[in-house]
């Protein structure tokens, strides 16, 4: 793990506005910028402005803006996590694990473009990590093969939440437009060219939810199939 900004320099200290300056205050500030303007917004002089502050003041917490994003998804993953216990079954428990991804992302799409292929190397991935594999290594999974398995767990996880949390980053307008196409474009569709989709006409609408619990479902079965222990619960 990179040296991280020295103790002595996170200091809590106010701005010239009066703000107690603090890390936390700084990706609360982030988070907020991103959700109104975008990933755009995450600049060092932006974040000054809104939090008060000589945009130099905040390298006393982070080194540039790529720490900064490191702190923040850290901090997606930390409320997603928060109160999380694993139970005695691991494949259930593994599942809410990748539904609390997904709530964390909705609750901030447009941050979870930059945190969804991020490293963190912090305290609240570590925490999630070593839940995971753990889940795995209780199914009786040998350690390099629950470290796979993990992997291709969370990868999974992680795509498909950074997917659905894009297309809840759109503009309503855009959104409603990409629902309509299934409803619209594809029931249009000339029978003698597009067999396959005339034959499922009636179902296309579906297509504009989200297939996320589907996918982890069937992740999630693979990885019980393949489980050398039995499944608790």
């Amino acid at each position: 793990m990179p040296s991280r900004v020295p103790s002595e320099r996170r200091r809590r200290r106010p701005t010239a506005s009066g703000v107690l300056l603090s890390e936390d205050l700084i990706v609360d500030t982030a988070l907020r910028l991103i959700g109104a303007h975008g990933q755009e917004a995450l600049s060092v002089r932006r974040l000054g402005a809104a939090l008060g502050c000589d945009p130099t003041a905040l390298y006393r917490w982070f080194h540039d803006t790529d720490d900064l994003v490191l702190a923040l998804s850290d901090r997606l993953i930390g409320n997603a996590m928060e109160g999380f216990v694993p139970g005695d079954d691991w494949v259930a428990s593994l599942r809410e694990i990748a539904l609390r991804v997904r709530d964390g992302y909705l609750a901030h799409p447009r941050a979870a473009a930059l945190a969804a292929h991020r490293v963190t190397r912090r305290r609240n991935e570590i925490k999630a990590v070593e839940a995971g594999i753990g889940l795995l290594l209780s199914a009786g999974f040998e350690p390099e093969r629950a470290t796979r398995m993990y992997l291709a767990f969370i990868d999974t996880v992680l795509s498909n939440a950074a997917t659905e949390a894009a297309f809840h980053a759109l503009p309503r307008e855009r959104r409603e437009a990409d629902e309509r196409a299934w409803r619209e474009v594809y029931q249009a569709l000339d029978p003698a060219t597009h067999p396959a989709l005339t034959a499922v006409r009636g179902e296309l609408p579906a297509m504009a939810e989200s297939s996320f619990e589907d996918a982890v479902d069937l992740l999630l079965e693979a990885l019980a199939a393949r489980a050398p222990g039995r499944r608790s619960g």
